[in-house]
């Protein structure tokens, strides 16, 4: 192996970072850059130094504050890029093992588990069925060792995931399922390698009930649902598919990010349903959907959820300012809705800023919109009427304006 400086290697000495997160997190991000640059000019040199960074990852971090779990999303991206590269690395035999033990001393010393998720991707970095057949024979009498044991005597074996991954990569799928066969709880996170080999091995029917068979109550739904999502789209069977799971698959970190991603997945299915299906699944909160309504331009459905009490009214009057040229009609019914959800008292933070914002994108919008000021005006003296009790900030901004 040639002789390379790392430019990493020093940041990632043993306890180099404090509890602060934002350091070594910086840190894991150029030392992913410089490894991933590597890798397109030399790519056995950047899988060794992939494994370089690996081993230090732990030893280093080990004081790092994880409670916000920034540090451990930082690593676990960090793995993700790795591995592949690792993986794809053209080395002998003698070499990759060498490269695995050095990883498994790295995971077996790992006292705050910074990288156990490598043993997920353990098949990947074997590169060879053969390579595979070996570990996994090294871990499975540790595993149905414990899997075996009397009830009351059932042990954690910190070796199962990279057992599964292991006879999975070997192209082992029958002894795979006979050994979950023998595990104490039916945990999603070994249950996937099954359906991942009765998949490989053609029985998709099946693979999909063995999914569907693994839901517990402390199991993430969402992850079987995204296999039983794949199986069925890879079986061209894409509106089964969106009827049974693209709703539970596809759960984005906003209400819009949700629908963006099943509108992806799911082009032939028109924008509508698709808005209408998600908003049918959040009762209660049908407002929350108006900002994904508008984006798809289905500006009929987003003015029916303009009028839920769970929209929110910053959004509304933003809505109402952007659009009050292109689609005014739109812009005034959303830009009367958030003058009627402030004057009820809805939104957070209200201020006087935001009720005239309001007022301004709604004058803005009627004129093009073919509706007198006048007429708008009295609206707002209506609204004015049935404000909140107790409030005085609506009257005090437009009574005024509006002639009341």
């Amino acid at each position: 192996m040639t002789k390379h400086t790392w430019q990493f290697a020093p940041k990632f000495r043993r306890g180099a970072f404090g509890w602060r997160s934002d350091l070594p997190i910086q840190c894991v991000k150029e030392a992913v850059s410089e490894i991933k640059a590597m890798a397109r000019k030399d790519p056995v040199l950047a899988a060794e130094g992939a494994v370089v960074l690996l081993e230090k990852l732990s030893p280093a971090l080990e004081q790092v504050d994880s409670s916000s779990g920034a540090i451990g999303a930082a690593v676990n991206k960090a793995i993700d890029t790795l591995v592949p590269i690792i993986a794809a690395a053209s080395v002998d035999a003698g070499v990759r093992q060498r490269w695995l033990q050095r990883l498994w001393a790295a995971v077996e010393n790992d006292g705050m588990s910074c990288i156990e998720a490598l043993g997920e991707f353990w098949g990947d970095l074997c590169a060879t069925p053969e390579i595979a057949v070996a570990w996994a024979d090294e871990f499975l009498p540790g595993l149905e060792s414990a899997w075996g044991s009397r009830q009351g005597e059932r042990r954690y074996y910190g070796g199962t995931s990279t057992c599964l991954a292991c006879l999975y990569a070997a192209g082992r799928y029958e002894q795979l399922l006979a050994l979950l066969e023998k595990a104490p709880f039916k945990w999603w996170r070994d249950r996937r390698w099954g359906v991942k080999a009765l998949v490989a091995m053609g029985k998709r029917a099946e693979a999909l009930r063995y999914a569907e068979g693994s839901r517990g109550l402390n199991d993430p739904v969402w992850q079987i649902a995204q296999a039983c999502e794949t199986i069925l789209l890879d079986s061209g069977l894409a509106e089964e598919a969106y009827k049974r799971f693209a709703l539970e698959a596809n759960q984005g970190t906003t209400y819009l990010a949700t629908f963006r991603a099943i509108a992806k997945k799911y082009p032939e299915i028109p924008k509508e349903t698709i808005l209408r299906d998600l908003v049918a699944s959040t009762p209660g909160n049908e407002g929350k959907w108006f900002a994904a309504a508008k984006d798809a331009g289905v500006f009929e459905v987003a003015a029916e959820l303009a009028r839920h009490r769970s929209a929110d009214p910053r959004t509304l009057t933003r809505a109402a300012r952007d659009y009050a040229e292109q689609q005014p009609g739109f812009a005034l019914t959303v830009g009367l809705a958030a003058l009627h959800w402030m004057a009820l008292g809805y939104g957070y933070d209200i201020t006087g800023g935001d009720v005239l914002d309001a007022y301004m994108a709604v004058l803005q919008a009627a004129p093009a919109a073919g509706v007198a000021v006048e007429q708008v005006q009295a609206q707002i003296r209506d609204l004015i009427a049935g404000s909140h009790p107790g409030s005085t900030l609506f009257e005090t901004m437009l009574g005024q304006r509006v002639g009341k």
